[in-house]
């Protein structure tokens, strides 16, 4: 049986130039693209099944990454995420709590 886990991608682009901009939107299209979710601004979130799926999303994240800037990865639990909270201010609507339902085909 596998494990839900989250994959949470921190980045930090350099964005003064158009040229920079672009590179950071194209990454953040990749992200938006390949099943992950603004948490906040810079911060992108996915559920995967397993320890497989997790090493197949970092790789292709390596592909993708932008030749400047920094990108950091953090895997954990679905129960580990769970217990994330919002300590200051009000949620607005890209922060609602996702609902999670894994699918069972027989």
């Amino acid at each position: 049986m596998n494990k839900f886990m989250r994959i949470i991608v921190f980045f930090d682009l350099p964005v003064k130039t158009k040229a920079q901009r672009k590179v950071a939107t194209r990454f953040r299209n990749f992200l938006l693209k390949d099943g992950y979710f603004m948490v906040q601004f810079s911060v992108y979130c996915r559920v995967c099944n397993g320890y497989d799926d997790v090493e197949k999303h970092k790789a292709r994240i390596r592909l993708n990454k932008p030749d400047n800037g920094s990108v950091r990865l953090l895997v954990i639990t679905e129960k580990q995420y769970e217990k994330m909270e919002l300590i200051i201010g009000n949620l607005v609507k890209e922060e609602e709590p996702n609902a999670f339902e894994q699918l069972s085909i027989f």
